[in-house]
Formats: C-alpha cells, structure tokens, sequence
C-alpha cells in the first residue's frame, strides 16, 4: 500500500510517498481503508523533531493523526463494528498511520462518522474536535454564563472551539484578521477583535478562560485579560508538569523537565494570578461519538479550508505550514 514515511527528523525532504507493508489489525483493533486523513501543525512539528519530548518515534514511521474511512476487517475481540461501517478516528499518538491506504486502530479511538458527513470532513473532525472539547469542557469548566477568550478562532482548532463553547453556553470572544471574520460570526463568536490593528488587552478582561491557539506574545498578553485564580489553556507553547503526567502518563523525570522548560511561562501566570495549562489532548472514541451527535445536531459545522489529493500531500503540508488556512486542511486518500 502507498504511504508518507517518515525516515528522520527535519525539513520536508525527510518525508516521501513509500510502498509499505498492509497492517494486520491485533486483538481490538479494526482495519481501517483510509478515505480521507486531515493534516494538524502537530504533523509538521512531529516532523521538524519539535515534540521529542513529547513523544520519541522510531523511525522511519508512517505519518498522520486523523483518518476517515470504512472499517475493512476487524481483529478478535472487537464488538462495536463491522466490515463496511463508514468511521473516523484519532489514532494513536505513539504509533500513528493515518496517512495510508489501510491503518489499524485501536477500537477504543474509533467512532462512526454522522450519516451526512463526506469522508473529507470528516477526517477534519477527530483531532482538533477532540482537542475543543477537551480544553473547554474538562480544563476550563465553561458553563451557561462563562465568558471564555480564544484568540485565533479561525484556524483548525478554533473553528471546533468557538461552536463547542457556545454549546456549553458561554460567551465567546475572538481574534481574526478581516478575511476570517465572517467565518467565526458564522460559527456563533460574540466578539470578534481584528488582531492586525487592535489588542485584545485594550478590549477585554475579567474572562472566565482563555483558550490559547497562537502561542507567543499572544499567549503572554492573555495572562492579563482573566480573572483572578483563572486558567489560560494553551495547544500552541511550552508543555508544563502536567502534560507529563495527566495527558502522557508518563514520570516524574519528564514532568520535571516540562517544569524548567515552562517556568517563565508559569511565573507570568502567577504575576496575573492566573493558572497555565499545556494540553496534549487523548484519543477517544466515546468522545468522538459526542462530537458525532453534535455535527447531526447541527451544533458544529466542520470546516474545510482545501482538499488535496494523496499525491499532492507534499503541497497540502507546505500550505498548512504557511499559517494561512481558515478551517481544516485534507487530504483525500481514495475515492469513495
């Protein structure tokens, strides 16, 4: 089967289209014919040796986070699909495969894809919808009434993150240039300040939450826009000791590290009397079952920014890479 291999860490150069060997689904595993697969800038960072702390591969290894497809086979012990079953999944980080003709998954990471969904929006959906869910609802704990910030709204991440806080009942303020304001009004944001000629600190405080997708000096201004005792999340800066520990499981030697590389970042918090908070966001399929309900609900609308094809996925990288896309970039493996 054809797949973008891995074979050392550093430029685009380092990844290329290979023949590899079919996986064998294990015990709980399903085998997956790969549709669609979306691309995340944590493809490019996992490429760039940018997340060796994080998570250290084997190389070479087949790349990519989030696929849709149909389940082709299913190994022993798997109860909840069937060959033929349309589905979506984030795999696993420490193995990954999602841009192949096949990938095996654990079952535990798999959902079925909403009947209206084509298979190119929904290989947007697992990561970054997952990623939304969790920074919102289990670390910033919106409710009805929160006002939570999430500055970059109309990338990836935030196209999932502005519709799941409103579903939560929060009001929700953004950033976004002109050519992206239109597209976050449309997905339910209250505010919208124009980030290439106001500060957000000139227009905003007392936030029950910021929700960080720009990282930088964005990240360090927001310390100062939440309330007192307050949590700022980030997906976009300096993992700290609980992304070792909560999101990676892994020991302290690790959460120790995190703890000197974050420090700056933990003491401006403190100055602010806020709370930082890197999250490394977990597969889940029950979660994923969740976002599948809401997108039939009509509650999160995936978008897409383009759609390339398998062999154009060197250009589909390059262009996610500039920091241009507005909604999800995808690559189109198959044909329906």
């Amino acid at each position: 089967m054809k797949a973008l291999v891995q074979s050392a860490y550093g430029g685009p150069d380092v990844m290329g289209l290979q023949d590899v060997d079919r996986p064998t689904p294990g015990p709980g595993e399903i085998l997956i014919r790969v549709r669609a697969a979306g691309l995340n800038p944590v493809d490019f960072k996992t490429r760039e040796g940018k997340l060796r702390l994080v998570q250290r591969y084997r190389l070479p290894i087949v790349m990519g986070n989030e696929l849709a497809g149909v389940v082709e086979a299913c190994g022993d012990r798997v109860k909840r699909f069937v060959p033929g079953d349309r589905v979506f999944a984030r795999v696993a980080k420490e193995r990954l495969g999602a841009f192949a003709d096949f990938a095996a998954v654990d079952e535990a990471f798999v959902a079925e894809m909403p009947d209206d969904l084509d298979f190119t929006a929904a290989a947007g959906v697992p990561l970054a919808g997952l990623t939304a869910l969790q920074a919102l609802r289990d670390e910033l704990k919106l409710k009805p009434g929160s006002r939570v910030f999430i500055p970059g709204g109309a990338g990836g991440v935030g196209t999932f993150a502005i519709p799941i806080a409103k579903w939560l009942g929060a009001q929700v303020t953004t950033t976004a240039s002109p050519r992206g304001r239109a597209l976050v009004e449309r997905l339910g944001a209250d505010c919208v300040i124009d980030y290439t000629i106001e500060r957000f600190e000139e227009r905003i405080g007392d936030m029950d939450g910021v929700f960080d997708l720009v990282g930088g000096e964005t990240l360090v201004r927001a310390f100062g826009v939440v309330k007192p005792g307050r949590k700022v999340v980030s997906i976009a800066e300096m993992p700290e000791p609980q992304t070792a520990l909560k999101d990676l499981g892994r020991g302290y030697g690790l959460a120790a590290l995190f703890w000197l590389a974050s420090f700056r970042l933990r003491r401006l918090a403190r100055k602010h009397d806020a709370h930082y908070r890197f999250l490394f966001m977990h597969p889940s399929g029950a979660e994923l079952a969740e976002l599948a309900r809401l997108i039939k609900d009509g509650v999160i609308e995936p978008v897409v920014d383009r759609v390339f094809r398998f062999a154009e996925i060197g250009e589909a990288f390059a262009y996610l890479e500039a920091g241009h896309a507005k909604g999800k970039v995808v690559v189109q493996m198959s044909e329906p």
